[in-house]
């Protein structure tokens, strides 16, 4: 039987929103069929956190472990998507349904994901709810605005509850057409030598 698959990775590609002052992505042809070339190759300039991505722990943390090293145990397995459309600037722990053995939790915050901007007021997760999910025993968060922390931050308050739980991080996921309820995560980063995050393909799949 065939599971059904929701894609709920952005689609890199030039003009593609990025964090304030961050590299934009630039996709070029290197070699081209048809001028001396039997195939096709291009190159990709891009930041870590180009579109869908997980942070990497050397992101938040100088000694941390990085996109390499990273073990993807947190990154493939149940999940449950959470509705938080509406909630304000940050997800607060009142604004949590009961969790019931979640080790991977989601939040859709957009009404409908912004493609083609870059939106400075999205919402967060305060760091209290992130320490509240690490005793339900959530390994993973992720979310679909560019950051757990809010942009303008200094602290990185979320980054460091995750830290202090050793959590792992998706951000910039695409929710729109995903219902609230429970999934398999298929979201793996790259094994990028020395990288703070890395670009995904993030999935999900209905269970069995």
């Amino acid at each position: 039987m065939n599971r059904k698959i929701w894609d709920i990775s952005q689609k890199l590609r030039p003009g593609l929103p990025v964090w304030p002052g961050d590299t934009e992505f630039a996709h070029e042809g290197t070699w081209a069929m048809g001028d001396g070339s039997p195939v096709n190759v291009s190159k990709l300039t891009m930041s870590t956190h180009s579109g869908t991505h997980a942070d990497a722990p050397l992101h938040y943390d100088e000694a941390g472990l990085d996109s390499a090293a990273s073990d993807l145990t947190p990154y493939i397995g149940e999940c449950l998507v959470v509705d938080a459309r509406g909630v304000g600037s940050e997800i607060d722990v009142g604004d949590l349904p009961h969790i019931d053995s979640a080790d991977r939790v989601l939040f859709r915050t957009y009404e409908t994901f912004p493609h083609n901007k870059w939106e400075e007021d999205f919402t967060a997760i305060a760091a209290e709810t992130i320490k509240w999910l690490s005793v339900q025993g959530v390994t993973l968060v992720g979310i679909d605005t560019p950051s757990i922390d809010p942009q303008n931050s200094k602290t990185m308050d979320a980054h460091k509850a995750v830290l202090a739980a050793d959590m792992r991080i998706l951000e910039g996921l695409v929710l729109d057409d995903v219902p609230e309820g429970r999934y398999e995560l298929i979201a793996l980063p790259l094994p990028i030598v020395g990288a703070d995050a890395s670009p995904i393909r993030a999935i999900l799949r209905e269970l069995p």
